[in-house]
């Protein structure tokens, strides 16, 4: 069962939201009517997810966050406002917010919101921890920077291990040009481009002796590794 933190100072609005979660998706909810609470609690235990009023007494929504993000990077955190301004929204995200949500708001428009960041936090935690691939007939150990094709081995750079092990994470869908320069350069500028292109006809002679398995540009959007 996940484990929900909810930050909310309305009693009336933190029930109706507690039972809400509960029963709707069986998640389990741990509800707090001020932010110095909310903080002590999130320090007993491990939530996988965070619901965080801004307006609070003894410490608001944002501080909760950032006193959060001291400790834990991860743990994906909705803040929950009746303050709409593009400022406010801009603040939430520049403290580690993943999500804001305005209100008054419909409880299934936050449960979608709910589900879609769970549902992308595990992919990520997935992906902190896939280090091995099959391509086809190929095996990739992005640990070592190697592949294996029938007792051959290839040694790769580090960022052609690290372009290879995007794309294996994304097999058979697109991995997006901005997001492989952003993650691996750091930098989605021409000569970062320039670059990628290079390592990416090296990695397409590496694994060219599996007619199974290509790489190909998908027009406008980036690449694919498409394995049959």
């Amino acid at each position: 069962m996940q484990k929900i933190l909810l930050a909310e100072d309305d009693p009336n609005l933190g029930e109706l939201l507690k039972d809400y979660l509960e029963l709707k998706s069986k998640f389990d909810v741990t509800l707090c009517q001020d932010g110095e609470e909310a903080l002590t609690a999130f320090h007993k235990d491990e939530y996988d997810l965070c619901i965080l009023d801004v307006m609070m007494p003894k410490k608001d929504g944002f501080t909760l966050g950032k006193d959060i993000r001291k400790t834990n990077t991860t743990v994906p955190i909705i803040y929950a406002t009746a303050k709409g301004m593009m400022e406010d929204k801009t603040q939430a995200f520049e403290l580690g917010g993943d999500d804001y949500i305005t209100k008054p708001f419909r409880v299934e428009e936050l449960l979608l919101r709910i589900h879609a960041l769970l549902k992308r936090s595990s992919r990520e935690k997935d992906e902190e921890v896939a280090d091995k691939f099959e391509i086809g007939d190929y095996f990739f150990d992005y640990t070592s920077q190697q592949i294996s094709y029938k007792g051959q081995q290839q040694k790769l750079s580090t960022k052609e291990a690290e372009l290879l092990r995007l794309l294996c994470l994304k097999k058979n869908d697109v991995l997006t040009r901005e997001e492989a320069l952003l993650k691996i350069w750091h930098d989605d500028n021409y000569f970062t481009g320039r670059s990628m292109d290079v390592f990416l006809s090296k990695l397409r002679k590496y694994l060219k002796q599996d007619s199974n398995v290509e790489i190909v540009n998908v027009h406008g959007k980036g690449y694919k590794l498409l394995v049959s």
